[in-house]
C-alpha cells in the first residue's frame, strides 16, 4: 500500500539522535562525555525557564516536567525551586515515571502566582517553599469546594452544573456552569429552513479530585448531554486550580458517539451566568479582536452623548472605573438617563479563520447593530462591572473555527455568556462520509481504488463514531472591571498559555527517550548547514499551515500528506495522499526537534498536533477503541484501522514535559488495546493465507503493531498505573518471545497469545520485512527497551534488523536465506545503521550510515534548498504560493537521518 510519493509528507522521525549514541564511534568524545555523565555533575540542579518571554502572566499558574538520569534521585526525594537569584518559590511536586530501579525518571511540577516575577529558575532537591497561599479542597455527598485563598468554587458531582458558584470575597461572580449542544437531527442542502434543533445540557455522572493542593488542584467531571431520556455525547472536563489565584482553567472534551447521517451538531458550548449588581453605566462588555485590540463598551454608554456628563465621568467609563455619583455630573445628561439605551447582548463569531464579526442589540426581540470586525479574534471578553465580573476565553479560537462568544442579558440582573466551541451561526458539523463507495463492494475492488486514489476503503468504515476534541477554556473571577493592561495580559494568557519548561541540555543529561537526541550544535559548517537544513523544514511546513489555512475544529494540528504539483495544491481531496494523520511520524520528528532546541514555536506545531493526532485521528469508543485511522481525506475515512495511529509514542514527550492528564488517559486507555486485534486483522485486504483472529493466536506484527503496543505498556509501567504489573510482564514476554523467532525482528509477525502476553515461537525461518515496520515508533521503543531492560537476545535480534535493512540483498541473502525483496525509505533507515555502528563500535557501518542519508532516496546533499515561487493563473495565491520541489517526491522521515548525522562533527562531508 506505499509508492515514494507517501513519503512526501512531514514524517520527521523523532530519532532526533540516534547518532547522540554513535557519535563516539566516528570520533565524537562529545557524544560519550553526554551520555555518560558523573554522578557528581548529574546532581546538578535542572534549569528551568519560560517557554516564552513575559513570565507566568496573567495565568494562574504552570505545570511542567523535569527528565532525572537513571539512579540519582530516590524516589521519595523532594525539591525546592528558586529563582535565579536564590529566592524560594512555592512549588508542588509530583512523580510520572520511574526507573526501573525505582529512582525518578520524570517528575511534575505546578506553580501559581508566587513564581510570575522571575524568569529563570533552578530545581534541586530540598523542602519546597511554603506559599503565602494554599489551594484548600474540601468534599461532600453531592459538592466540591475548592479555595485558592482568592476564589472559592463550588463543583457538583451530579446534575448538570458543572460549576454551582464562583466567588470572590464573599461576591457571586459566576454561577451555574454548565455545558450546552444543540442537535439538528437532519441536512437538507437546498432548504435548511424545516431542520429540527433540539438542545441538550450536560448531565454529570460522577466527578473525582484529582489533585488537591497545596499550589495546584485539579478536579475531573464526566458525564453525557441529556434531554428526555436521550444520552449522548460523553463529555470529561478537568477544573485547574492554583493557590493564590483568581483564574479557573477548563480542558474540555467530548466524543462523538451520534449516528453521523442524524446527529448534527449545530452548536457547543460553555455556558456561565454572570450576576449584574452594578448601575448600567457600570457595567462593562470586553471582547478581543485582533492582538491587543478590544471592543471596550458599557452597557449603558455615556461617551458621545450630545450633551457632555464631564471629563472625569468620561474617561472613568472608559477606564472601566465605578463612576462618580451623577448627581455630580452635568444634569442635563443625568436627567437623561432613561433615553440611553442599554446593550444588552454582544456577539463575536468567527466563522472561518480569516474573519469575525461583532454584533450588538439592546435586547431581544430586536435588531442587531454591526459593531466592528476584523481577521483572527483572540477568543477573549469580559462581562460584569464595578462590583465584580467574570473574564472568559477559548484557546486556538480562530485557529478551530468555526467558534463564537455571546453575552447575552447583560442590561437584566444576570448576563449569560457561552463560549462557543463550535458555533451555532455556522453550517452544522457534518461528519458523514463524503463518497458513496463507488461500487467498491469486495476486496478485489477495493484494492483496485487504492491503486488509484491511494484510499483504502471499506463499506461501513469511514465512521467518526468514537472520535473526540479536546478544547483549553480559561476564566477569570474579577474584583472589579480589569484594566486595560490586565485584560491584554488575560487574553494573552489565553491565545499562548505560559509554560516553564526544562533546558535541552538537562533532558539530553537524563538520557529519556533512549538517550536519541542532543542539543543543536552549529560549532562546524557541516553541522551549521544540517542544523540551517532542519530550521527551514520545520519553516516550510508552518508557513504551509497558514497558507493552506490548515485550520478548523476537527482539522486544526494536521498536516497534509502530498503535494499535487499540477494544481500547485495539496492533494487534499485525493484519497490517501490528504490528511496525513501521523503517517510516517511528523510528531515525532517535531517532538525530537523541540527536545534538541527548546524553541518555542517548534513546541507549539508539536503540541497542536499532538491534541489533534491524539484525539480526532483515534477511536475512544466504539469497537475499534484504541486505533487509530490511516491517512485520508477526512480523519476517520480510511478503513486501516491500526496501533501505528494510536500509538502512545507520538504522546510520550507532551505528558512527560507538561503533566497533561487528558493526554495521560489516551496512553493509559491503551494497555489493553492488544485485545483490538480479536476485533480487526490489520493486514486482512493482503493476506494469502488463511486466518481467522483467535484469542490465543493473534497475529500481530513485530514492527508498526508491537510499536504501538509496547509503547503503551512501558508508558503504564513507568507511570506506575493502575495496570503497570500487566504492562511490564507484556513488555518483557513479548520482548522475550520476539527475540527467539527464528528470525528475530526480520520474522515480521507472530502469533500472540492474550492470556500469556507471549509469542508462539515459528518453527521455520520466515523474511518478513516492511519499509514501513521501523517507521511509527519501533526504533524509539527499541533503543528505550534496551536501555531499560537487561535482555541480550532482544539487543541482539535488533541490532541484526539494524544492521541488514539497507544491506546489499546478498548480505540480507547470506544471512537469512533470502534478501527482503523491494524496500525504500532507506535514508530514514539510515539513522538503524547510526545507532548499529554506536552500539557495535563499528565504523564501517557508521560509514554506511552517512552514505545512506547522504546519497539514497530522501532529503539528500543534491536537492534544491530554496523556495521557487509559483507564477501565474494556476496558484490559488500565486503571490503567496511556495513549492518545494522535491517535497512531494521524498520523505522527511529522512529528518530524523539529518538529526542524527548533526552529531559527526569532522566526519561530515565538506
Amino acid at each position: 500500500m506505499s509508492s515514494i510519493p507517501r513519503r512526501s509528507l512531514l514524517k520527521a522521525a523523532a530519532v532526533a539522535g540516534a547518532a547522540a549514541q554513535f557519535g563516539w564511534a566516528l570520533g565524537r568524545s562529545e557524544a560519550r562525555a553526554a551520555s555518560v555523565a558523573e554522578p557528581a555533575a548529574e546532581e546538578r540542579p535542572a534549569s528551568i525557564t519560560w517557554l516564552e518571554p513575559g513570565g507566568l502572566g496573567a495565568a494562574g499558574g504552570s505545570t511542567f516536567g523535569v527528565a532525572w538520569p537513571k539512579g540519582v534521585h530516590p524516589g521519595d526525594r523532594e525539591f525546592a525551586l528558586t529563582t535565579a537569584d536564590g529566592a524560594p518559590v512555592p512549588v508542588q511536586t509530583w512523580i510520572t515515571a520511574r526507573w526501573p530501579d525505582g529512582s525518578l525518571k520524570w517528575t511534575a511540577h505546578a506553580v501559581g502566582p508566587e513564581a510570575a516575577g522571575a524568569e529563570r529558575y533552578a530545581l534541586a532537591p530540598g523542602t519546597p517553599a511554603a506559599g503565602a497561599k494554599k489551594v484548600a479542597v474540601s468534599e461532600t455527598d453531592r459538592r466540591i469546594t475548592v479555595d485558592t485563598g482568592v476564589v472559592r468554587a463550588v463543583l457538583r458531582k451530579d446534575g448538570g452544573k458543572l460549576v454551582e458558584s464562583l466567588t470572590r470575597d464573599g461576591v457571586k461572580i459566576a454561577t451555574d456552569g454548565r455545558l450546552v449542544l444543540l442537535r439538528q437531527s437532519d441536512l437538507d442542502d437546498g432548504d435548511q429552513g424545516n431542520a429540527k434543533w433540539e438542545r441538550f445540557d450536560g448531565e454529570i455522572s460522577g466527578a473525582v479530585v484529582e489533585q488537591a493542593g497545596p499550589v495546584r488542584a485539579v478536579v475531573r467531571i464526566d458525564g453525557k448531554h441529556r434531554k428526555g431520556s436521550r444520552s449522548w455525547l460523553p463529555f470529561s472536563v478537568r477544573l485547574y486550580f492554583y493557590a493564590g489565584s483568581e483564574a479557573l482553567r477548563m480542558v474540555h472534551t467530548i466524543t462523538y458517539d451520534g449516528d453521523q447521517n442524524k446527529d448534527f451538531v449545530r452548536g457547543l458550548g460553555v455556558r456561565f451566568t454572570v450576576p449584574m449588581r452594578d448601575a448600567f453605566y457600570d457595567r462593562h462588555v470586553r471582547l478581543a479582536g485582533e492582538g491587543a485590540g478590544f471592543l471596550t463598551e458599557a452597557v449603558q454608554g455615556i461617551t458621545g452623548l450630545r450633551r457632555d456628563p464631564g471629563a472625569a465621568v468620561r474617561a472613568a467609563q472608559v477606564k472601566g472605573e465605578r463612576l462618580p455619583d451623577p448627581a455630580t455630573w452635568d444634569q442635563r445628561v443625568t436627567s437623561r438617563l432613561q433615553y440611553i439605551p442599554t446593550w444588552g447582548d454582544y456577539t463575536l463569531s468567527q466563522l472561518t479563520a480569516d474573519g469575525f464579526g461583532i454584533r450588538k442589540r439592546t435586547k431581544e426581540g430586536h435588531g442587531w447593530i454591526p459593531a466592528g470586525g476584523g481577521r483572527r479574534a483572540g477568543g477573549f471578553g469580559y462581562v460584569g462591572g464595578a462590583s465584580g465580573g467574570l473574564s472568559f476565553g477559548l484557546r486556538d479560537f480562530w485557529q478551530k473555527h468555526p467558534a463564537q462568544l455571546d453575552v447575552r442579558g447583560a442590561a437584566g440582573d444576570e448576563a449569560e455568556v457561552t463560549l462557543w466551541l463550535w458555533s451555532p451561526e455556522a453550517q452544522p458539523m457534518d461528519l458523514r462520509f463524503y463518497h458513496d463507495g463507488m461500487g467498491q463492494d469486495t476486496f478485489p475492488e477495493q484494492l483496485e481504488g487504492l491503486n488509484i486514489t491511494y484510499e483504502d476503503y471499506e463499506p461501513g468504515f469511514g465512521t467518526p463514531y468514537g472520535i473526540a476534541r479536546t478544547s483549553e477554556l480559561m476564566f477569570w473571577a474579577n474584583a472589579a472591571t480589569p484594566t486595560a493592561t490586565a485584560l491584554v495580559a488575560q487574553a494573552a494568557a489565553v491565545r499562548v498559555p505560559p509554560q516553564l519548561a526544562a533546558s535541552p541540555e538537562d533532558l539530553v543529561r537524563a538520557r529519556v527517550f533512549g538517550g536519541l537526541f542532543s542539543p543543536v550544535d552549529r560549532s562546524t559548517p557541516a553541522k551549521a548547514r544540517i542544523e540551517d537544513r532542519l530550521d527551514y523544514l520545520f519553516a516550510y511546513y508552518k508557513d504551509q499551515a497558514e497558507q493552506r489555512r490548515w485550520y478548523g475544529f476537527w482539522d486544526y494540528g494536521d498536516i497534509m500528506h502530498t503535494y499535487d504539483e499540477d494544481r500547485h495544491q495539496w492533494r487534499y481531496d485525493v484519497g490517501g495522499y490528504a490528511w496525513d494523520n501521523s503517517e510516517l511520524s511528523p510528531d515525532l520528528w517535531l517532538w525530537y526537534a523541540y527536545l534538541r532546541s527548546g524553541r518555542a514555536d517548534v513546541f507549539r506545531f508539536a503540541e497542536a498536533m499532538t491534541r489533534h493526532t491524539g484525539e480526532v485521528d483515534v477511536y475512544h469508543l466504539g469497537r475499534w477503541a484504541g486505533l487509530g485511522t490511516r491517512h485520508g481525506v477526512q480523519h476517520f475515512a480510511c478503513s486501516a484501522k491500526q496501533q501505528r495511529i494510536s500509538t502512545a509514542v507520538y504522546r510520550r514527550p507532551y505528558y512527560f514535559l507538561t503533566a497533561d492528564e487528558r493526554v495521560g488517559d489516551l496512553m493509559h486507555d491503551l494497555v489493553d488495546s492488544d485485545e483490538t486485534f480479536l476485533v480487526l486483522d490489520p493486514i486482512r485486504k493482503i493476506r494469502t493465507e488463511p486466518y481467522t483472529p483467535d484469542r490465543h493466536a493473534l497475529s500481530i506484527g513485530f514492527g508498526t503493531d508491537w510499536s504501538g503496543l509496547a509503547a503503551a505498556w512501558l508508558t503504564e509501567w513507568e507511570r506506575g498505573g493502575p495496570k503497570a504489573a500487566k504492562a511490564e510482564a507484556r513488555l518483557r514476554s513479548t520482548m522475550e518471545t520476539i527475540a527467539a523467532q527464528p528470525n528475530g525482528f526480520v520474522q515480521g509477525t507472530g502469533l500472540y497469545d492474550l492470556d500469556t502476553g507471549r509469542f508462539a515461537v515459528a518453527a521455520e525461518p520466515v523474511v518478513g520485512v516492511s519499509h514501513l515496520s521501523a517507521m511509527f515508533g519501533l526504533v524509539e521503543m527499541c533503543a528505550e527497551l534496551i536501555d531499560l531492560v537487561d535482555m541480550p537476545a532482544f539487543r541482539s535480534a535488533w541490532l541484526d534488523y539494524c544492521r541488514y535493512f539497507n544491506a546489499t540483498k546478498t548480505e540480507q541473502a547470506a544471512r537469512y536465506g533470502k534478501n527482503f525483496g523491494t524496500l525504500l525509505l532507506f535514508q530514514g533507515h539510515s539513522r538503524q545503521d547510526a545507532y548499529a555502528a554506536a552500539q557495535l563500535n563499528d565504523a564501517t557501518l557508521a560509514q554506511r550510515a552517512w552514505a545512506k542519508f547522504d546519497k539514497s532516496d530522501g532529503y539528500t546533499s543534491a536537492m534544491v534548498w530554496d523556495k521557487t515561487p509559483v507564477q501565474g493563473p494556476a496558484a490559488l495565491e500565486p503571490g503567496y504560493e511556495h513549492l518545494w520541489i522535491s517535497t512531494n517526491t521524498t520523505a522527511l522521515y529522512g529528518l530524523a537521518a539529518i538529526q542524527n548525522l548533526a552529531l559527526v562533527g569532522d566526519h561530515l562531508p565538506a
